[in-house]
């Protein structure tokens, strides 16, 4: 029954990189090995932050759920993610579909390699059944759209015909305020979270809510640059 678990918990979780991959047509342009080569990237950054969190901000009591100004700050460092992702952006050839897609992948498969799969081989094989690892499953799902979606921010903010889109405000500051929204939304749901005593169903419901939402605004700013530039 555990193996079972265990082996449903697998497929909620890779399956779904597999099949963005497979119909993005990312083989077409050989990103495979560019993935891999995000997934380093995103190893070094997450080492990056890791050294920045110890240094300026040791271990203390306080929740890490709570809203303040310390916490603000640790989120803060996930701006780095922002950076490792251009990084990627700028080594990838080809068009803007490839480069997000292969980003955000990229990205996303290596946070699943690094941070769920031996969860699910500690956890899901035990002897007691626990809701917590297909939450965590589900969690990845999302990320994967938040990964992909702050790939495609970061790719219109560092595009300098984005200014001519036709707008009331400035499209610059748009994609700017939703990378922001992007980078912060871990202290933002959380916070709400403790604040509201949300169960983990709903914060995970929440999570994929905010992530759609933001991604519909990312969406009509791509698709108005990629037609201004006449990228299909």
């Amino acid at each position: 029954m555990t193996l079972y678990h265990f082996g449903n918990c697998v497929t909620l979780l890779y399956v779904p990189h597999y099949l963005t991959y497979k119909y993005a047509n990312l083989s077409e342009y050989g990103a495979f090995w560019k993935c891999i080569q995000g997934g380093i990237i995103y190893t070094f950054t997450q080492l990056c932050k890791m050294l920045i969190l110890a240094t300026f901000f040791p271990a203390n009591e306080a929740s890490i759920t709570t809203l303040s100004l310390t916490n603000f700050l640790k989120s803060s460092v996930d701006l780095a993610d922002i950076a490792g992702i251009y990084v990627i952006l700028q080594s990838i050839p080809g068009k803007g579909h490839a480069k997000v897609m292969t980003a955000g992948i990229g990205w996303a498969g290596a946070e699943i390699l690094l941070t769920r799969f031996l969860l699910l081989w500690v956890g899901a094989r035990g002897t007691e059944f626990d809701w917590k690892y297909t939450q965590k499953c589900l969690e990845s799902n999302i990320n994967l759209m938040h990964h992909i979606m702050t790939a495609a921010l970061v790719w219109l903010w560092s595009r300098h015909d984005l200014s001519k889109l036709q707008s009331k405000f400035s499209p610059f500051a748009a994609v700017s305020i939703l990378l922001l929204l992007s980078v912060y939304r871990s202290v933002i749901i959380d916070s709400l979270a403790a604040w509201l005593l949300i169960d983990p169903w709903s914060i995970i419901a929440i999570k994929g809510v905010y992530t759609i939402f933001l991604g519909l605004i990312m969406l009509k700013y791509y698709t108005r640059l990629s037609t201004l530039i006449g990228m299909y």
